[in-house]
């Protein structure tokens, strides 16, 4: 499955956030591309939201990761400060992409900089920005995930 999207406003982001929060379940990880400001975090707020958790969801810029408690657990990664997998594997997070005990559901922002570290991706989502409203959503389904 790809679904490639134009949206025009936060609220239409938000929309197809919880049209995608019908798919999502236990276990899967769901990588976010997109460059800074382009919504990523809007996304996953909006999916925590649609999966009935009312928790302020900020970016996990500083943490590195905020965990909600939805109908199952939501982890919120950002990796955007960290260089490598080996860098993520000190902080522990190589047993959250584990699928074989993974309890919740994983949304990583900037996979791209501990690559290796993540092998089994059940969606990618791209966003990219047009401008300051307009975003052009892609959601890719890896039909290899091995759920």
């Amino acid at each position: 499955m790809k679904i490639k999207t134009e949206i025009d406003s936060l609220k239409q982001t938000e929309e197809l956030a919880s049209v995608f929060a019908k798919i999502v379940k236990p276990p899967m990880v769901i990588l976010l591309n997109g460059d800074l400001g382009s919504g990523k975090t809007t996304f996953v707020k909006s999916v925590v939201k649609a999966l009935g958790c009312d928790d302020l969801v900020t970016s996990p810029t500083f943490t590195l990761l905020n965990t909600y408690n939805a109908k199952f657990p939501i982890y919120h990664f950002d990796m955007y400060r960290l260089t490598s997998a080996e860098e993520a594997m000190n902080v522990g997070f190589e047993e959250y992409f584990d699928k074989k005990s993974l309890d919740g559901v994983c949304f990583v922002e900037w996979a791209e900089n501990v690559e290796g570290l993540i092998r089994e991706i059940d969606y990618e989502i791209d966003i990219e920005k047009q401008g300051n409203t307009r975003r052009i959503i892609t959601i890719k389904e890896n039909t290899h995930a091995g759920n």
